[in-house]
């Protein structure tokens, strides 16, 4: 029997030996994988390609159309004796407030379609204020009750329950959006500032000042990987088609990102550690419309598909592989969640429905693209 040391076999192309036939590798201690920056993805890679992206900090494949994330961790929820989106296992997320001013928290199991359930409450009703979410624990901040809000609320996403106070934000604010990765929750204002807060997602507290977004604006959207948070769209005043990024372990000021594909206000945003999709919103008339950008890019957002029908002020969450988007005016207030697709593009399909009908609902998950 021959003898293969595999000590220098990293190349990810050439360098190395051609291993022919049922080849078996073993060690007591670890196989270290070809590594790199999603920017040092190779060109052209072979089917079932696996590398480390220092960027996302997770292995990843290449499935021959798209860089598909392996996870970790699995978020496993759900209630295997129902049959609607709360049964079954996968990524949890949630849906808090609403017009007007509604303290209603929803839930749904994203890997499945059907209805959603109730969850709890929140410590008070609000609506259009922003969510996001750790493995453990969802935060509902800020919203209108009706005027602005320093709100921070927590739940533990795995039980249901109604939620606890967590702290405030540093201001009073509504019509902003969050964001977050596995340590550190982001906040952008939205009115009456262009402030950004940031805050410990293991802790409790307050807000604490971040930096400021590119343009001082309100009913915009957020979606995060595990380093990068960009916020998109919003009104300020008049409907804006600015995307901002920031570093989300550093502070300071956002920088430009890119441009979607038009001006628009209550959009809402969700992705993998990827991908982020903008949804919906209003551009003089509502909108229909779905946007994609890579997040460890910059650049213009592309066409990605169309909702099921045209809303604003919808809540999105999401899992690995989908987005939900709840909710919402079209005009009429709406408790339609769709389904999304996130590595492919098209249009979405329908998911259920909310346990009532309402916009200005925040969204959140378990499993989104910075965890």
């Amino acid at each position: 029997m021959s003898e293969f040391k595999a000590s220098g076999f990293r190349d990810e192309f050439g360098g190395g030996p051609d291993l022919v036939g049922i080849t078996t590798m073993t060690s007591p201690y670890y196989f270290v994988p070809p590594s790199g920056s999603t920017a040092e993805r190779p060109s052209s890679p072979p089917p079932g390609m696996l590398r480390f992206n220092t960027d996302i900090g997770r292995l990843e494949v290449w499935r021959n159309d798209h860089w598909a994330t392996i996870l970790g961790e699995s978020p496993n929820l759900g209630d295997q004796n129902n049959t609607n989106s709360t049964g079954g296992t996968g990524t949890r997320g949630l849906f808090g407030g609403g017009a007007t001013t509604l303290d209603i928290i929803d839930y749904i199991t994203i890997d499945t379609l059907g209805n959603a359930q109730d969850f709890g409450n929140l410590t008070q009703g609000r609506q259009r204020g922003g969510a996001c979410a750790s493995r453990v624990r969802g935060y509902f901040l800020g919203g209108l009750n009706p005027g602005n809000t320093t709100d921070m609320d927590t739940v533990v996403i795995a039980s249901t329950g109604n939620a606890t106070d967590y702290g405030n934000l540093s201001t009073s604010s509504s019509l902003g959006a969050s964001c977050s990765n596995t340590t550190r929750g982001i906040h952008a204002q939205g009115s009456p500032n262009e402030a950004i807060d940031y805050f410990v997602l293991s802790s409790t507290g307050s807000g604490i000042s971040f930096g400021n977004l590119t343009d001082p604006r309100n009913r915009l959207s957020a979606v995060s990987s595990s380093i990068r948070a960009l916020f998109a769209g919003g009104y300020s005043p008049g409907n804006v088609n600015i995307i901002d990024y920031v570093q989300i372990p550093t502070t300071g000021n956002a920088q430009d990102f890119g441009d979607l594909t038009e001006s628009k206000h209550a959009v809402s945003a969700a992705g993998n550690s990827t991908r982020g999709l903008i949804a919906g919103g209003a551009s003089g008339a509502i909108l229909n419309t779905i946007e994609f950008v890579t997040i460890a890019t910059t650049g213009n957002a592309q066409d990605f598909g169309d909702l099921t029908v045209v809303r604003e002020y919808t809540g999105s969450c999401s899992s690995p592989t989908r987005m939900a988007t709840a909710g919402g005016n079209d005009p009429s207030t709406s408790n339609v969640i769709d389904s999304i697709t996130i590595p492919t593009t098209g249009n979405s399909v329908d998911f259920g429905n909310l346990t009532g009908t309402r916009f200005g609902v925040s969204g959140c998950s378990n499993g989104h693209g910075g965890l």
